[in-house]
């Protein structure tokens, strides 16, 4: 039988030891830095859990989170770091990624949608998929493979069928 566990990032320190799978939904961490920021031991927790092979599943705000760092116009504040990325807030930045989206990963097909103003810091990440929009244009939104770690702004429909992609051999 498997149990669901929730905490909440701001003030829990979970225990991730008997963990099958760590997922992190959508959210606008962007709103809750100051709370993140000085959540250090979930972070840390989490960051060890990605290091030791567990599995995640992280969308949107789930995946900002997992990256180095958020900089908005008030400074830079650390992350999770289990991806190498940055995400800018900053408002010059802030641009709408909006629409459904499509992709093939590992010959099977995901849908979902996304809806964000935050953009990756410099170049956008390689991406183990290509992503369309709901007219079947390509669109540059990635999805990233790391580790065990699957994550994207885009927000999915069907997330236990992602499971099997998500072993140590990736």
């Amino acid at each position: 039988m498997k149990n669901v566990v929730f905490f909440d990032p701001e003030v829990d320190v979970p225990c991730l030891d008997d963990v099958s799978l760590l997922y992190l939904p959508g959210g606008y961490p962007e709103k809750h830095l100051d709370a993140l920021v000085s959540a250090v031991a979930t972070r840390i927790a989490i960051r060890e859990y990605a290091d030791r092979g567990g599995r995640i599943i992280a969308e949107c705000g789930g995946m900002m989170y997992l990256c180095e760092k958020i900089v908005t116009d008030d400074g830079d504040f650390p992350m999770c770091g289990v991806l190498p990325y940055c995400i800018t807030a900053r408002r010059a930045d802030r641009k709408l990624s909006l629409g459904y989206r499509r992709f093939v990963l590992d010959g099977k097909e995901y849908r979902g949608h996304e809806f964000h103003y935050t953009q990756f810091l410099g170049e956008v990440p390689p991406s183990a998929a290509q992503v369309f929009n709901a007219k079947g244009d390509p669109v540059s939104t990635p999805v990233i493979r790391h580790k065990n770690v699957l994550a994207s702004y885009t927000h999915l429909y069907q997330i236990l069928n992602l499971l099997p992609l998500l072993t140590t051999e990736n």
